[in-house]
């Protein structure tokens, strides 16, 4: 065993002993001294969060800058919700508010993350690149469904879009021109936020401020977010659950989201969650779409949204994508990459076509 030098054991008998007195903060000492005297220190709690990776700011072509980890709402006993923001290349500070679009990521609402998506290699490059267009792009987190049951998930993508329009001057946006886009778990809450614009039980939990802030209680989102709509103006939902009375029943995924534990989950919960449900004459239009091969979620559920969707007079259009199955995968290389990118220019071309500067019709 090593032996601790005469000068270190005089150090710790002391510090031991409670003899050790601090020493000034200034001039040269040990290395805790010396890094203490460094230490930035403020009058009170309620400034910490300017920190060193607090506005880290990414580069990305064209103009683009991406700000990752932005907190859009703080709930008591919930780790911080987080989402990345893509904003426009400067040219476009003078032009008119711009549109903007939520992606909301897969996972079977219980892992994933805002920078995962199918079988993109780097999706962040993907939302920058979108965002090269003119588009503010923002890609949320959410509870997972072991951290909170639905509707959890639900009421914080639309606690992010709150976020985003209350924060409108500040990052140029037009709060009447936005979209969703999701894929899987998160193709379904795209939807489902499409579809139940004001439904209350999804409205996230009002603005809290606490009376004295401290280093973990703040403000749980930004001011002015209660007052913002959670309405949007199209979605594209890619390979989602849009029916979940369509679901095996067996499926633990599902049980888990929607709380049922062991038992069957009871009609009513099932309905509350399907966006199906949700369909009226007020709905955007929306683009669906979906693997002619996939295993996981069943090609019927897109089938038949869309047939709501139509049913009511809600723009809606339905792309099957052959001999491929959940997240645009094929039997080899070359079918993921072209069904990838297919996919991808059809939801870009849709976004365009709804939101972008000059509308097309549908």
């Amino acid at each position: 065993m090593q032996r601790l030098s005469f000068r270190a054991a005089t150090a710790i008998t002391a510090m031991l002993a409670g003899t050790v007195t601090l020493a000034s903060s200034s001039g040269a000492g040990t290395t805790g001294e010396r890094i203490a005297a460094a230490a930035a220190v403020g009058e009170n709690v309620t400034a910490v969060g300017a920190d060193s990776f607090a506005n880290i700011s990414i580069s990305f072509p064209d103009g683009v800058r991406g700000l990752p980890d932005i907190t859009y709402q703080t709930l008591n006993g919930y780790r911080p919700m987080k989402l990345d923001l893509y904003l426009p290349p400067a040219r476009f500070d003078s032009a008119a508010p711009r549109p903007w679009v939520m992606y909301i990521h897969g996972g079977g609402w219980m892992g994933g993350g805002p920078r995962r998506s199918a079988a993109y290699l780097d999706w962040p490059r993907v939302l920058a690149s979108l965002a090269a267009r003119g588009y503010v792009v923002a890609s949320a987190s959410y509870r997972f469904s072991r951290e909170a049951p639905f509707p959890a998930q639900i009421q914080d993508v639309k606690a992010a879009i709150r976020w985003l329009k209350a924060n409108a001057a500040t990052y140029h946006l037009d709060v009447n021109r936005g979209m969703t886009w999701g894929q899987s778990a998160g193709g379904h809450l795209a939807a489902l936020v499409a579809v139940s614009c004001g439904v209350a039980a999804f409205s996230p939990p009002a603005r809290v401020v606490p009376k004295t802030a401290t280093v973990e209680l703040q403000a749980s989102t930004a001011a002015g977010a209660d007052q913002q709509s959670d309405c949007v103006q199209g979605a594209v939902a890619w390979f989602g659950v849009y029916d979940f009375s369509k679901m095996p029943q067996a499926d633990a995924t599902v049980k888990t989201l929607l709380g049922c534990g062991d038992a069957v989950c009871p009609p009513e919960k099932l309905l509350a969650a399907s966006p199906i449900h949700y369909v009226d004459t007020k709905d955007p239009p929306m683009l669906i779409m979906h693997g002619a091969e996939d295993a996981l979620v069943p090609l019927a559920q897109s089938q038949q949204f869309h047939a709501a969707l139509l049913a009511a007079g809600v723009p809606s259009r339905l792309i099957v994508v052959p001999a491929v199955g959940h997240s645009w995968i094929g039997k080899t290389a070359v079918a993921t990459q072209s069904a990838s990118r297919n996919s991808l220019a059809q939801a870009i071309d849709f976004i365009d076509a709804t939101i972008g500067d000059r509308p097309k019709q549908h």
